[in-house]
């Protein structure tokens, strides 16, 4: 079974359970509004309708369901109690008025209400990771699993200074003329103005993708890679065959990422390099996955875990497509323009979702059944984890998300809407 509140450190079931109901209204919508409008993953990714639809995924959906889930897994997985459960409740407020707000400012493309709107996000961020930080600093044995989990609340933080950075430079400061000297706003204005001419320095475009990978690779893959070390060996009765190598992994993907951040906003050649490193780091993680398999004494693999591992699979395939993308000398094209929305497309709603909803088949039915039956183990018949879903569902869900995934990325990669907008 997967951690839960029997162990006595895991927060209130209703804690991770609303975060989880809201990542998945968000994903519903984001599925749906692709549906409507396919032609935005058929387009250059670089316009306001993919920038919404993308944080509404990664933010409503993706953000929320990984938060919860920290709530959850964190204390229990480094043996800890979480800091402050009421934290976490004022955070989902702030996180829930933020991300709602940035997606509908951002499809209208008002970045001035972004910025105001992302501000909440960030009070939201702050509160997220200033309470796993209390919490990490009372874990009794530091380890490979904390060390990860640090570094991807780190990663966080800078994504979110990033973005709000960004929607700085994209804003106007005209009105800070008008102000007299005694407005305490004239000083603060003046400081955003400043800080936008800065920006402004830099090319929109890496700076934008390099804002993107912070928070992808920086927070998600991460935390992806530092909590599998746990659930794996716990799934599959088995345990981390190799410390130094796991550490080692967690080492080069920090390395890594924080040359590819510099080299895509410095627009720097030396950007394959650092891929390069950020592949090792993925590469010994991979094969300590590998070794954990074949040391595990549970043979089946279920359908949930084989969400996580076809994810990994996937993520050997978007690494090689990115290195391929950053080659100094690739010639743009239309082709290679829409292979970065694949390249994007491939890494958030493959690699990321695909393990988040693996690993959720595990995780949400043993809140459900802690909640609703735990009192009554011992004086009445109780279901089991197996009875609250079905396996036939799962094995659909799996292969038709899998086959839309891919078929979505095959027209993205050929702009298939926009071969059709030419023969109208």
């Amino acid at each position: 079974m997967p951690p839960g509140p029997a162990s006595g450190l895991a927060p209130s079931v209703g804690l991770p359970l609303r975060f989880v109901a809201t990542g998945f209204a968000a994903w519903l919508v984001g599925v749906v509004l692709l549906v409507v409008r396919p032609d935005m993953l058929a387009t250059y990714h670089y316009n306001q309708y993919v920038v919404a639809a993308t944080h509404l995924w990664v933010l409503g959906f993706l953000s929320s369901v990984v938060m919860g889930a920290m709530y959850q897994l964190v204390p229990v997985a480094l043996e800890v109690r979480l800091h402050s459960e009421r934290l976490a409740k004022w955070q989902f407020v702030f996180h829930l008025a933020g991300w709602v707000g940035m997606v509908a400012m951002f499809w209208r493309w008002d970045l001035k209400q972004v910025g105001h709107f992302g501000s909440a996000f960030a009070v939201g961020v702050g509160l997220f990771v200033y309470n796993l930080g209390r919490t990490l600093r009372r874990v009794p044995r530091w380890n490979v699993v904390a060390a990860g989990v640090a570094s991807a609340l780190a990663w966080l933080s800078l994504t979110v200074v990033v973005g709000l950075i960004v929607v700085t430079g994209k804003c106007t400061y005209d009105s800070v003329e008008r102000l007299t000297t005694a407005n305490p706003l004239r000083g603060m204005l003046a400081a955003l103005a400043a800080l936008a001419t800065w920006v402004n320095q830099f090319d929109p475009l890496g700076v934008m993708h390099a804002h993107a990978h912070l928070g992808v690779v920086g927070f998600f893959v991460m935390m992806i890679v530092a909590v599998s070390y746990k659930l794996l060996p716990m799934f599959l009765l088995s345990e981390v065959q190799s410390e130094r190598r796991a550490a080692w992994s967690v080492r080069l993907l920090n390395a890594g990422l924080a040359g590819v951040f510099l080299a895509l906003a410095w627009r720097r050649t030396w950007q394959p390099v650092a891929a390069l490193v950020l592949i090792a780091g993925l590469g010994l993680y991979f094969a300590e996955v590998r070794a954990i398999l074949r040391a595990r004494r549970r043979r089946v693999i279920d359908w949930g875990l084989r969400h996580h591992l076809t994810a990994q699979g996937l993520l050997g395939l978007v690494a090689v497509l990115g290195l391929v993308l950053g080659w100094p000398g690739l010639r743009v094209t239309m082709f290679t323009a829409q292979l970065e929305t694949v390249y994007g497309w491939l890494g958030i709603a493959g690699v990321v979702s695909f393990t988040v909803l693996g690993f959720l088949y595990k995780i949400v039915p043993f809140l459900v059944w802690y909640h609703s039956y735990s009192r009554a183990v011992g004086r009445a018949r109780v279901p089991t984890l197996a009875d609250l879903y079905s396996e036939r569902l799962q094995v659909a869900g799996y292969w038709s998300y899998l086959a839309g995934l891919l078929a979505a990325a095959a027209g993205a990669a050929a702009g298939y809407a926009r071969w059709r907008g030419r023969g109208r």
